[in-house]
Formats: structure tokens, sequence, C-alpha cells
């Protein structure tokens, strides 16, 4: 299907496009129903991370709530036809991501402290246990507060493993550590974890017909699932409750016993600024790999795996968001002679614009432009947060990006080749293939 619409009494039965039209009844074609689709993808992105920004600055959010409103109103059934005002749009959605990723990044440093590196132990789990899965650091620091002295230990998972860097959720002694990987391994994950289950923001995953632990699963404002028990106004009574109802948990039978590192928010690798400089004139460092984005289950993404343990020993990788778990078990080490590690976790994905801060700071230092410098992109997307993410790289111009492990559905070849001209987008192949065209000799 090339295109599909309904939005209005003027569709066709069916839909627009439902019989292979590429123009819908009110004359929009094929790449500007696309076009407003991203669109749509975009704010809802974009719309999670004002929902967290929300939480911290409700008075910084006015820029970005009329974007999303001017955006939707763009979308309205004949506003628009331009293609060149498509794309302008979608730039304005891209640089609102820009904006409500920085303000976010700022309010959670002003909060919590500046992240620093910090060893996390995997899968080692002890006593009555929480598990808290999500993004929301505002809710996590009051969980751990007021679980404090009950005891109960609390343990990360997926997307909240960064709370582990910053300073203030740090000094928690009962914030032990992470259990599992990216979010699509909640329903095998606690089938074997003995105590409770939080998500606070996106991803959760509907559990099985008659799963065992749907009574332990816990779940903030927006998120739910049908059998889980809502926290309202962060009233933890019934949580705490229900978790020393739990057994004792000993350890979680995940094949894995290591531990992971994370806590390179920008603002502390930005400190290693003249070490890395010259680690870069001496040759050291000779490539940095931005290797980052959403996860989603299946073999496609074991390339992201593939790529990084194909590196060189002179390249260091800079990542964020879930897709990290594919290889952050994994022990890069350190470029030799320097003490710098060679993997930079930056933290959640609304962390990813500290890797534009860390490359306009290279920029600024080596006197050359962003898209000139020794820096390769390659991302994985599974969703929505995935697409403002990209659009805020497009916003500011960042080129030569690699995208993967699959083509989005809902770029066409006309929209994919517009990009491809204008930002030399590229689609990952296969790891030998693509370390061909991005490393530098």
């Amino acid at each position: 299907m090339s295109m599909f619409c309904y939005q209005c009494e003027m569709s066709q039965k069916g839909g627009c496009g439902s019989t292979g039209a590429t123009v819908g009844t009110c004359g929009k074609d094929e790449n500007l129903s696309r076009l407003q689709d991203i669109m749509i993808f975009g704010l809802k992105g974009l719309s999670a991370y004002r929902e967290h920004l929300n939480t911290f600055k409700p008075e910084l959010t006015k820029e970005i709530d009329d974007v999303m409103s001017e955006t939707l109103y763009f979308t309205l059934t004949n506003v628009n036809f331009n293609f060149n005002d498509h794309i302008n749009q979608l730039m304005k959605v891209g640089s609102a991501g820009v904006k409500v990723m920085n303000l976010l990044g700022e309010a959670h440093t002003n909060r919590f402290g500046i992240p620093t590196p910090v060893r996390v132990p995997q899968n080692k789990v002890e006593g009555k246990a929480i598990l808290v899965s999500g993004h929301d650091l505002e809710f996590f620091e009051k969980l751990l507060i007021a679980t404090k002295d009950k005891g109960i230990n609390v343990y990360t998972h997926s997307e909240m493993l960064p709370a582990h860097g910053y300073p203030e959720l740090r000094k928690f002694k009962h914030l032990k550590g992470n259990v599992g990987k990216a979010w699509f391994d909640q329903a095998k994950l606690m089938e074997k974890f003995t105590g409770t289950f939080v998500v606070n923001t996106n991803c959760i995953v509907p559990p099985k017909k008659n799963c065992s632990y749907i009574d332990r699963v816990f779940t903030h404002k927006i998120v739910g699932i049908e059998g889980s028990t809502p926290i309202e106004n962060y009233d933890f009574t019934g949580l705490i409750e229900r978790t020393l109802a739990c057994p004792d948990a000993n350890g979680i039978d995940l094949n894995e016993e290591t531990t992971l590192v994370t806590g390179h928010n920008y603002k502390t690798v930005l400190t290693l600024a003249p070490q890395i400089l010259k680690a870069i004139e001496e040759r050291k460092i000779k490539q940095f790999f931005v290797v980052a984005g959403c996860d989603a289950p299946g073999k496609p993404g074991e390339y992201y795996r593939e790529l990084t343990q194909n590196l060189p020993k002179d390249t260091v990788i800079l990542t964020s968001s879930c897709g990290k778990f594919r290889f952050n078990d994994i022990d890069f080490g350190e470029i030799e002679g320097t003490g710098i590690p060679r993997y930079l976790d930056l933290g959640q994905c609304n962390d990813s614009y500290g890797a534009v801060e860390i490359a306009k700071a290279l920029s600024d230092a080596l006197k050359t432009p962003i898209n000139d410098l020794p820096v390769s992109i390659v991302l994985s997307w599974m969703e929505q947060k995935a697409v403002i993410i990209l659009l805020a790289l497009f916003s500011l111009g960042v080129k030569n990006i690699y995208l993967g492990p699959k083509p989005p559905q809902f770029v066409n070849e006309d929209i994919f080749n517009f990009l491809a001209e204008n930002f030399n987008l590229t689609l990952t192949t296969n790891v030998k293939d693509d370390l061909k065209k991005l490393l530098i000799a």
C-alpha cells in the first residue's frame, strides 16, 4: 500500500490508498501523506520527552507545545500540499527535539548531579527486591527515598541503567545493580525475578496469558496493562507491602554474571578534552563511532554487536539508549597509552544529544565542520523516540548517518532518496561491507 488516509469525510471507502491509489481525494499524494505520518511519529517521540521535562520544569514546555500544536494543525485536511513546506515543518519538529532533550538533560544534572563512570553489578539479586524499568528519574528518586531502610533492594532494568551514574541517586545504598537487558526481555525476566516490577515510562511488554507475575507488576502515570497495579501520587505503600510479601531473591539464572559500565555524561567526557585532543593529534584515536538507538527483538539487532566487536582498537564508541545492551557486556578496554575508555555510555535515549555536544566541542577544537570530523554514526531504531532523535540530528545538519537494522516502512523511495541526497542517509547492510565505507584509512 503506497499510502493510507481516512481522516476526513471525503476519504474513499476503506481509506484513501486502500485500493492502490497514490493520491487521496483531497489531493494529498503518497509523499505528502508519508511525510505527515513522519511528523506524527516525531511528535509522539517529542511528547514523551516533553512529559519527562514537564515533571521537572513545566514552565519550559511552552515552546515545545507550540511546535506540537502547529504541526498537528499542519496535518489537518486541506492545509498544505507543498513538499518543501513539509520538509521545513519536519525540521521544526527536529529542532524542538534538540531543545527538549537539552532542557531535560539540564534538569537531570541540576537535580541529580553530573553522572560519572561507575561499574554496575549485573544480574546479582538478593533479598526483597524491586526492579524498575523506564526513564523517569524523578519517580526513581522518590521510590529510593520511600524504600530506604525498609529492607528492600532496588535494581534497574533497561533504560533505567544510567540512573546509577547520577551522584544523588547512587548515594542510596539499597540501589544494588541492574537486571536484564533491553525492554523486550520483560516477560522472560519477570518469570525468573521473584520481586516486584515497576514500569514508569515506555516500554512495557503485555504479559502472556496466565503469566505468573501480573500481580507483581506496578505502573505509573500513563503506563498501564491489564491486571497491573497503578501507583498514584507517588504513594508506594502497596508496592512496598507487596515486595515484602515476595520470597527473597537469590540470584537470577540468565547465564550471565558481569558488570556494566555507565555514567559517561557528555559533561564528564568533555573534562577529558585535553587528553582526547592529544590522542587525536598523536593518532592514538583515529575515529569515533556513535553506535546508539533503540533496540527491538530479533537477530537483525546483532549487527550492532558484530560492528562494535570489529572496530579497531584506536576507535572510541559513544552510545546511549537501550540498543547498547547488544554490546555493553563487552570489555572494550582503553585507548592504548591514554587511559581513555573506548566505550562511553552517554545515558538514556534522551541523552543522545550529548554526542552532538561532544562533536561540537571537537569541531571547535579542531576547527573542522562537524560532518568532516572523524566521527561515524550508526543508529538503530525501533519506535517514535528514535524518529524524533533522527529528526533532531537532521535539523542540526548532521549528515552521513547509517540507519538500521531494518528500513522504516513509512519512508518510501522518493523520501529516502531525498534524505540520501540531502543528508547522505544510508541503510546498514552487513558489517563487513559497511566497515569498508565507514573506517577511515
